[in-house]
């Protein structure tokens, strides 16, 4: 990307509540020599954010204002063009982030945002590859606490193997071990509900149910024939019916399992990942994530709690009851207070596809204590940072158009855990020891 571009990072929507956290962990902990803007449609609101940031970092310089009337694709484009990489924390991003992309894509700018909404991830990759490929740009949606994590776990498990057998990963199981959370932002609630409203019931089926929709292989409509490369069952450890049918399983060394409520937009997104990059994965390799509960009685009670959800939020009348019983409007979450005790922690274990009589396997590990906004807007802005300094090389293995997390590699994840993100894997025995 040329040097002539007038800021090193935009952050598009930083007044909103995942915005202004971002801005905040800019201001205090990314590189001083760091050129950047806020962006958003409120001149006053971004005045009062840049106002604080003031006394936050007396070293570093305040960020210039931009402000865009509307996202449309024209004005966006004359922001995409001044800088080098545009974060967007503009939600629901179905509803309103389409046209972002699209400019991005068109003037080479490389874009990062924190959806967790899988079938407008699709809808753009399909609509904006080519031209994102053809200009350079390179375009990551899905980085923060969903899809990152995972995209990550998954990825450092894979690199384990690698090196220690030189073969690929034939099946990977995660858990959200630990999850203390002051709960959802407004955005988030209203991005839950709203994309009931914006697609069909069978694209919300079909992203449900194939999980490598994303995957470079399978961006094509679901049928009821649709093959997928391979059913995403554990070779390992085969649920029984019973099992499938209460959502509670128990693996070794995750212990007990039911439905986590995240985990399909993070199955899609590791399943992107190693349908680009299947020589590093292997071309057998599955993803699956759950959530660790205490007893049994405990996942039963989860998976039918989201069964119901699920079945609350196919019917219209039903979504506008959420919607007035919603807690926290957009723009508005946890104050920082009340998540200072909340802790997120992924465990997967990852099992090498080389038959072995003692089976080959490797633990993975991603912690962080504190509020999970915080943590999204850390691995947005340090995914920024990794971006601008290993643009050629991310470009020389995965090329431009839209990758994931995890082709971000070792830099990210080394900035990661400057920022007390806590991330280790290591060589286990057989999954059954202890």
């Amino acid at each position: 990307m040329a040097n002539t571009r007038q800021y090193d990072i935009v952050l598009l929507g930083a007044t909103g509540y995942t915005g202004k956290l971002t801005a905040e962990y800019i201001t205090s902990s990314l590189p001083t020599n760091i050129k950047w803007a806020v962006a958003g449609r409120n001149q006053s609101k971004l005045q009062s954010l840049v106002d604080e940031m003031k006394s936050q970092n007396s070293t570093r310089s305040t960020p210039d204002i931009i402000t865009v009337a509307s996202l449309s694709t024209p004005e966006v484009s004359t922001l995409a063009k001044k800088t080098k990489v545009l974060l967007n924390t503009v939600g629901p991003y179905h509803q309103y982030s389409t046209p972002v992309v699209e400019a991005c894509a068109q003037t080479g700018t490389h874009y990062i945002d924190v959806t967790g909404e899988t079938p407008w991830i699709r809808d753009i990759i399909v609509k904006y590859e080519a031209t994102a490929k053809k200009t350079g740009a390179i375009i990551i949606p899905a980085n923060g606490v969903e899809s990152a994590p995972s995209d990550l776990i998954a990825y450092i498990a894979t690199r384990l193997i690698r090196k220690v057998w030189d073969c690929g990963v034939m099946d990977v199981v995660a858990s959200v071990h630990e999850l203390k959370s002051s709960g959802p932002s407004g955005g988030t609630l209203a991005t839950g509900l709203g994309l009931m409203d914006h697609y069909s019931a069978g694209a919300m089926k079909e992203c449900l149910q194939n999980p490598f929709i994303l995957s470079p292989t399978q961006l094509k409509p679901y049928t009821k024939d649709t093959i997928y490369p391979r059913n995403p069952e554990p070779n390992t450890y085969i649920r029984t019916p019973w099992q499938k049918w209460t959502g509670v399983w128990s693996y070794p060394r995750l212990g007990h399992l039911t439905t986590s409520i995240t985990a399909k937009p993070n199955m899609a997104i590791v399943h992107r990942s190693a349908g680009m990059t299947p020589y590093f994965y292997g071309f057998n390799f599955s993803y699956e994530e759950y959530m660790a509960v205490g007893s049994p009685l405990v996942g039963v009670l989860i998976h039918i709690a989201l069964a119901l959800l699920t079945l609350f939020l196919a019917f219209p009348p039903t979504r506008v009851i959420m919607k007035l019983l919603t807690t926290y409007k957009p723009g508005s979450g946890p104050s920082k207070e009340s998540t200072k005790g909340d802790v997120f922690e992924l465990r997967a274990i990852a099992v090498a596809e080389q038959l072995a009589k003692q089976p080959r396997k490797a633990l993975a590990t991603f912690r962080f204590e504190g509020g999970v906004y915080e943590l999204t807007a850390i691995l947005l802005a340090e995914a920024a940072v990794a971006l601008l300094t290993k643009e050629e090389e991310i470009k020389k293995s995965h090329g431009a158009g839209f990758l994931t997390p995890s082709c971000l590699g070792n830099e990210y994840l080394e900035r990661l855990e400057k920022a007390n993100v806590k991330i280790g894997v290591r060589q286990i025995g057989d999954v059954g020891s202890k």
